[in-house]
């Protein structure tokens, strides 16, 4: 061990890391599908079925900005091993209660806890090379998408909605072992990655966002970030109740679709992000992933069948699949190595601040416009946020 090379070092932690998000999403991803059936258990109607989505999404608007700044001071060891531990026990939790208020309250601490993403991708960038960078949070992305593919599979398989909530604890149970397993894997596995912090007194967090959005660069991959999550994250939490509408799915097809796609999202993060990166760079590339989108959310909203509807799902894993990593990674590259958790944080907030708006009115275009209108508001979000990546991409030019 001693003889090790840093390279070798950070090979191993990358190993590591990677297995620990896959582990972790797979818990994330193997109940995702299934809380609009879990609501309904509950006797929840649509909105508040949304709600269960954004009291997550609230919990982690709080909780990314503390986690990554805490990761910052104290280490990005800890803090994931006490983020990962705790949100594993708030599946327990959800598991056990028997009104859906004290289902937002679980889903609500679990999101608060599970306010971790900076912190991984914070770690990431520890050990990566600026000129790596999309190519390594592609891996991560990747991880992810393995993560959504065998979770929403695992989680079709185990859930007997006919039970009532009962149905729903087997896979809540076993979300709560994969986060089991990924906090024991950080305790054994994972070294302390963090830069040694610059002495002097931190910059106060209302600071820090004025700095982020006084950046030309950073300013415009936060507002891309909030108005496309915002759109997407509406469709997450309608889509099990717009496809058993519109083609009578349940838990089990719900699940093994996020399957099938997390198998491409898997291979165009792992293999075709960084290489397309390393050829065109990330801001063509931000601009072609939310073109990929747009195109995806009209082939769903007008899907005369499912397979129409697969199609398009399928546009908008390509598109988020190559996206997601140029946004972190443009955040990464314009920021101190010893201020990586404190912006990816910042940004983490803000994309969690539009789950929470996303869900809630989706569930009102659902119940009261349209059972597919948040397809359609999502499409018109996603033209502007293409501009903005636009001016990213003629800037970069002239500064090049």
């Amino acid at each position: 061990m001693s003889g090790d090379t840093p390279r070798q070092d950070d090979n191993r932690a990358l190993i590591v890391l990677l297995s620990v998000i896959f582990l972790n999403i797979a818990g994330f991803g193997l109940v995702i599908p299934l809380l609009p059936f879990f609501g309904k258990a509950l006797d929840a109607p649509a909105w508040q079925i949304a709600i269960l989505f954004s009291a997550y999404s609230f919990g982690q608007f709080l909780g990314e900005p503390f986690w990554g700044r805490m990761s910052d001071r104290v280490g990005r060891r800890p803090v994931l091993m006490i983020t990962i531990a705790g949100g594993a026990l708030s599946y327990v939790a959800l598991a056990f209660a028997p009104t859906i208020w004290l289902a937002f309250t679980a889903r609500f601490v679990g999101g608060f806890l599970s306010g971790n993403i900076s912190t991984l991708q914070g770690a990431l960038a520890d050990i990566t090379r600026p000129e790596e960078r999309a190519g390594k949070m592609g891996l991560m992305g990747s991880a992810f998408s393995l993560g959504f593919m065998i979770g929403p599979a695992i989680g079709g398989l185990l859930a007997h909605p006919e039970l009532g909530p009962l149905g729903f604890q087997i896979p809540l149970f076993a979300a709560a072992g994969f986060g089991l397993a990924s906090a024991a894997a950080v305790a054994i596995f994972v070294r302390e990655s963090r830069p040694e912090p610059k002495t002097g007194a931190r910059v106060p967090q209302i600071e820090a966002l004025r700095e982020a959005f006084a950046h030309p660069v950073i300013a415009r991959v936060m507002i891309i970030s909030f108005i496309t999550v915002s759109g997407f994250a509406g469709i997450e939490a309608t889509y099990g109740l717009w496809t058993e509408q519109r083609f009578g799915w349940g838990p089990r097809q719900i699940g093994f679709a996020f399957m099938a796609i997390g198998v491409l999202g898997a291979y165009c993060q792992a293999i075709l992000t960084g290489r397309l990166v390393r050829r065109h760079g990330e801001p063509r590339v931000l601009t072609a992933g939310l073109v990929a989108m747009w195109i995806g959310m009209g082939f769903q909203f007008f899907s005369p069948t499912w397979h129409v509807a697969m199609i398009g799902f399928a546009f908008v894993c390509f598109g988020q699949s190559i996206c997601f990593p140029c946004l972190t990674a443009l955040i990464s590259q314009a920021t101190p190595p010893d201020r990586q958790g404190e912006f990816l944080g910042l940004n983490m907030s803000n994309m969690a601040l539009a789950r929470i708006g996303g869900p809630i009115y989706a569930g009102q275009l659902f119940s009261l416009v349209n059972p597919g209108a948040a397809f359609v508001v999502t499409a018109i979000l996603i033209m502007p946020a293409t501009a903005l990546a636009l001016q990213i991409m003629r800037r970069t030019l002239r500064a090049a």
